[in-house]
């Protein structure tokens, strides 16, 4: 979720609006630190702390802040357990704070940070209120009395073919921490909008689009064209991203791993293409079946990036993906 960019327009279009924070978390919570809701005046919100009583309190005292034009951030110490009912069993800190037109100002440095990525604030009370300064701008004078880390890290998705399932997977991955580049050779293919975190972008040449990708991108093949699905693949596969997936089925796959050996890709760098694609055990062959089940898939792959994944399937997997 983009907070502060979500916070500037609610300000923009209805005067106010309220951040609540997870500001300190001790023992089992539903959200860890640092999750966020902005709330619009009326009550309408975007993210979410947790859910449950814990969430409907924080809205309440959210709102009454709101309606009083109460400028002063509240500090609200919550055990989950016997105040609230909840199972967690832990306790919260939970930071609420109020911003109008006043503050739009501070609040545009951070807007520009998060488009570009995670970034850290030092944060301090002055006044009762939480002033906020990117780390970099920080000076001695300046005392620190809490840090914040804002901003999503998104994992890089190059999806080849702006096909049906190239679409539905784009609206899949929307709300997720993802950034997507669909990339088709035709030019006709893209909708005509896409979510915020997805770029159409018109290839020529997608051996120069895996040359250039980050280390750590998602490959996704998908195209109109099994010889143009081969080449993309076989490129990605020798460059050694944490997942490669080829639509197909385990029929194609069979095909294509002949081919692969032919042009010299090593049974190593052959066993990590995932083909067909998706979980395992779903086997709905519609569009938005298939994107849910390889959005999972991505999550997964996301959560272990930071281990040495292998997501090859054997060649008897079910054929789901069948072109």
């Amino acid at each position: 979720m983009t907070v502060w960019r979500q916070l500037a327009d609610l300000v923009r279009r209805h005067d106010a609006a309220a951040l609540i924070s997870v500001h300190d978390v001790k023992g089992s919570a539903p959200r860890e630190a640092g999750a966020c809701m902005v709330v619009r005046p009326d009550g309408a919100f975007h993210g979410t702390i947790g859910g449950g009583q814990l969430e409907f309190t924080m809205l309440a005292i959210a709102r009454e802040m709101l309606a009083k034009g109460e400028r002063r951030a509240r500090f609200v110490d919550q055990a989950l357990g016997p105040d609230l009912g909840q199972c967690c069993g832990g306790r919260v800190k939970i930071l609420i704070e109020t911003f109008d037109g006043s503050d739009l100002e501070d609040i545009e440095p951070l807007v520009a940070a998060e488009a570009e990525g995670v970034f850290e604030v030092e944060c301090r009370l002055v006044d009762g209120r939480v002033v906020r300064d990117l780390s970099s701008a920080v000076g001695d004078d300046k005392a620190t009395q809490w840090r914040e880390t804002h901003g999503e890290d998104r994992t890089p998705v190059l999806v080849f073919g702006a096909g049906h399932v190239g679409r539905a997977l784009v609206l899949a991955l929307a709300p997720l921490p993802f950034s997507v580049r669909l990339l088709d050779d035709r030019e006709d293919a893209f909708p005509s909008h896409l979510p915020t975190n997805a770029l159409a972008v018109l290839v020529q040449d997608p051996a120069a689009e895996i040359a250039q990708a980050p280390a750590n991108a998602i490959i996704l093949v998908m195209t109109h064209d099994h010889p143009l699905d081969m080449a993309i693949t076989a490129a990605a596969l020798g460059r050694g991203f944490p997942y490669v997936g080829l639509i197909g089925s385990a029929t194609k796959r069979a095909r294509f791993e002949k081919r692969f050996r032919e042009m010299g890709l090593s049974d190593r760098q052959i066993r990590a293409l995932v083909c067909p694609i998706g979980l395992p055990g779903i086997k709905g062959k519609e569009p938005a079946v298939i994107a849910a089940s390889v959005t999972a898939q991505l999550l997964q792959v996301r959560e272990r990036r930071s281990s040495v994944l292998n997501f090859s399937r054997p060649a008897a997997a079910n054929d789901k993906n069948a072109l």
